[in-house]
């Protein structure tokens, strides 16, 4: 049995801390699995990490339905969220609801994520209604990086701090199961955690929220010479498997692998038959 929205929410009600961790294919997924996170978010930060973009917005609902497909397959019990990626939903609520269910679908996710607040609380309304479970994302959305003039923390002074308030408020109202809170103030994200009856899941939102999200290869350094502030490099894996790649190259150019443990052998009598047809 996977795990589900309730499970979820029981977890908030009972103040057991919630981890989720982005995973983009089979072997992230497994290994979050495995490690006993609950929640998989298959991100649009593949965007960044898997495509080599500068930003999330290039990633496209098709890229979001095969990589939701693999992270599916190869899990069995976490719950699997998919992104709905840069417009994909924001043109109509008919538009969110037909893509929605096309990630429900096809891809097999227990629950997608939209961006925004207020002005996208009509649309969760119509889909969770619709049967489409919905996690809320506010603070800094990637999606609108270039409205914002990069990835700057939002929520800092008086009127951006109510408009998250009524964001998270609105989105709840609306049906959401849970709220990312992205790049938030910690007091102003351990406020609206107190607030909200259901998860906040923060990322660089401080440590009051009901959860947090991370981002797999920064989790793991991936990419040694980046790091962001709002994350913790728990392995040098990046530099690990450079080493490791550099090792196989200097010996395959020195002739030292692959040896006789890393090849196989045939009888004499085969090598002397084939031998025999090419005279």
């Amino acid at each position: 049995m996977r795990i589900t929205i309730r499970d979820i929410q029981k977890m908030k009600a009972a103040g057991e801390l919630i981890p989720m961790l982005t995973a983009y294919d089979a072997t992230s997924a497994y290994l979050g699995e495995q490690a006993g996170v609950p929640m998989l978010l298959v991100g649009d930060s593949m965007g960044m990490v898997i495509q080599g973009h500068q930003s999330t917005i290039p990633v496209t609902l098709e890229h979001m339905i095969y990589h939701s497909q693999i992270v599916v397959r190869s899990t069995e019990k976490a719950m699997v969220i998919g992104d709905m990626p840069f417009m994909s939903y924001k043109v109509s609520t008919e538009q969110a609801m037909q893509n929605g269910a096309r990630l429900m679908q096809e891809a097999g996710v227990g629950a997608i994520k939209m961006e925004g607040g207020e002005f996208i609380a009509p649309t969760i309304e119509h889909m969770v209604r619709a049967g489409i479970p919905v996690m809320a994302h506010i603070g800094l959305t990637p999606q609108s990086v270039n409205q914002f003039g990069g990835f700057r923390v939002q929520g800092k002074d008086k009127d951006t701090a109510e408009q998250l308030i009524c964001d998270a408020q609105a989105v709840q109202d609306a049906g959401a199961f849970a709220v990312v809170l992205e790049l938030v103030p910690t007091e102003l994200a351990e406020e609206i955690t107190n607030k909200l009856k259901i998860p906040t899941i923060g990322i660089g939102a401080g440590p009051h929220c009901s959860g947090q999200v991370q981002v797999f290869h920064d989790l793991l350094g991936l990419f040694p010479s980046f790091g962001p502030r709002h994350s913790k490099k728990y392995a040098d894996a990046g530099q690990v498997m450079k080493d490791a790649l550099t090792q196989y190259v200097s010996e395959v150019k020195a002739a030292q692998f692959p040896t006789a443990e890393n090849s196989s052998k045939m009888s004499q009598e085969i090598i002397d038959e084939i031998h025999r047809l090419w005279r």
